[in-house]
C-alpha cells in the first residue's frame, strides 16, 4: 500500500478520533493489545501513535459522531448512544464491546426513587426528567405518548431525585451507583456500546477504507483475545480421542506428532472462563504438560 496520495505532498493519513474521558484509558489499552502504541500528553489533544498513516485527535464521545459526519475526522470511536442522540449520518462500522468498567453493553435506564409511585413511563405525565441524553429521552417518551419535561443534566444526575427531578435517565453498566443512591429502574431507554464510526466520504476512499478495515480486524481480534486463552498439551495417542471430545475449540484443534511416536502435541483456543474446569478433566483423560497462555489477538 502506497503512503502517498497521487498529486499531493506528504504521507496519507487516516484522521482518527480517540474518545476523551471515561473511555480514554480503555481505548489506549485496547489499541495496545491490537499492536498500536498510543501516547497521550496531558497538555495536548493530539495523541501520538506508532503508525505514520494514522493521525489521532482526542474528542469527547458526546461530540465524536458529529465531527465524523462533518468530515473533520475520517473515523472515531464513540458510544452508539451519542450517534443516536446527535442523529449523525455516519456508518457504524463495528461494535466494540469494551468500556471503563466491563466488556458488556451499557444501558440508559429510566430511574426513580425506590419509594416513588412511578411504575411505568406513562406515570411521568407532567413530571420532570433529568438526563444528559435529552434528545433520545424526549423521543422515547413521545413514542409512548407521554408529555413530560426533559431537562439537561450537567452531571451527578443520580442525586437529582427526588428534590430536583421526579425521574432521571442515566447510563449504567453494573447498576451499583443507582442502588447506592436508592434508585429503582423503571425501564430501559437505550442499549449502547462503543462503535467505530466512519464518515461516508472516508468509506468511499479506497485507501482509507482499506486502512479502516485493517484497523477493525485488529481491534476486534484484540477484544476477542481478551476473553480467550491458548492451551497446549502432550497427549498419548491412545487417549487422543477422549481428550479431543473435551475440547470446545473455535476450530478443530491442531494435532502434531511428537518425536516419541506414541505421543502427540495438541494446541487449541478456549474461553478463559472454561479453563479452570477443563484443565483437571484433561489431566484425568491422560493429557500431560498442559500449558495455558494468554493471547493478544484472535482473528477468525
Amino acid at each position: 500500500m502506497s503512503d502517498k496520495k497521487e498529486g499531493t505532498k506528504g504521507p496519507r493519513a487516516l484522521k482518527l478520533g480517540i474518545p476523551k474521558g471515561s473511555l480514554e484509558q480503555a481505548t489506549v489499552d485496547l489499541f495496545r493489545r491490537a499492536g498500536f502504541q498510543v501516547t497521550i500528553n496531558a497538555r495536548s489533544y493530539y495523541p501520538t501513535i506508532d503508525d505514520p498513516e494514522i493521525r489521532c485527535m482526542l474528542i469527547r464521545s458526546q461530540e465524536m459522531s458529529r465531527y465524523v459526519a462533518d468530515e473533520v475526522l475520517d473515523a472515531g470511536l464513540c458510544g452508539h448512544d451519542w450517534v443516536v442522540e446527535n442523529r449523525s449520518d455516519v456508518l457504524e462500522l463495528a461494535e466494540l464491546d469494551y468500556s471503563k468498567a466491563t466488556d458488556a453493553k451499557a444501558r440508559w435506564v429510566l430511574c426513580v426513587p425506590e419509594d416513588s409511585p412511578v411504575r411505568s413511563a406513562k406515570d411521568l405525565k407532567g413530571k420532570r426528567v433529568a438526563t444528559e441524553l435529552v434528545g433520545v429521552t424526549k423521543r422515547w417518551l413521545e413514542e409512548r405518548g407521554v408529555e413530560a419535561e426533559v431537562e439537561f443534566s450537567w452531571g451527578a444526575t443520580e442525586v437529582k431525585c427526588p428534590d430536583l427531578a421526579d425521574a432521571i435517565v442515566e447510563i449504567t453498566e453494573t447498576g451499583s451507583s443507582l442502588r447506592a443512591n436508592k434508585l429503582r429502574i423503571v425501564d430501559t431507554v437505550l442499549e449502547t456500546n462503543t462503535r467505530l464510526v466512519v464518515g461516508k466520504s472516508a468509506w468511499k476512499d479506497p485507501w482509507k477504507r482499506s486502512k479502516i478495515e485493517d484497523l477493525v480486524t485488529l481491534l476486534q481480534g484484540a477484544l476477542l483475545a481478551k476473553r480467550m486463552v491458548g492451551l497446549m498439551m502432550n497427549v498419548p495417542r491412545k487417549g487422543l480421542e477422549a481428550v479431543l471430545e473435551l475440547l470446545p475449540s473455535m476450530k478443530n484443534p491442531s494435532v502434531s506428532p511428537l518425536a516419541k511416536g506414541d505421543w502427540v502435541d495438541v494446541v487449541t483456543v478456549i474461553e478463559e472462563r472454561q479453563a479452570r474446569e477443563l484443565i483437571p478433566r484433561l489431566k484425568r483423560a491422560g493429557a500431560q504438560g498442559i500449558v495455558e497462555y494468554p493471547l493478544n489477538k484472535v482473528i477468525y
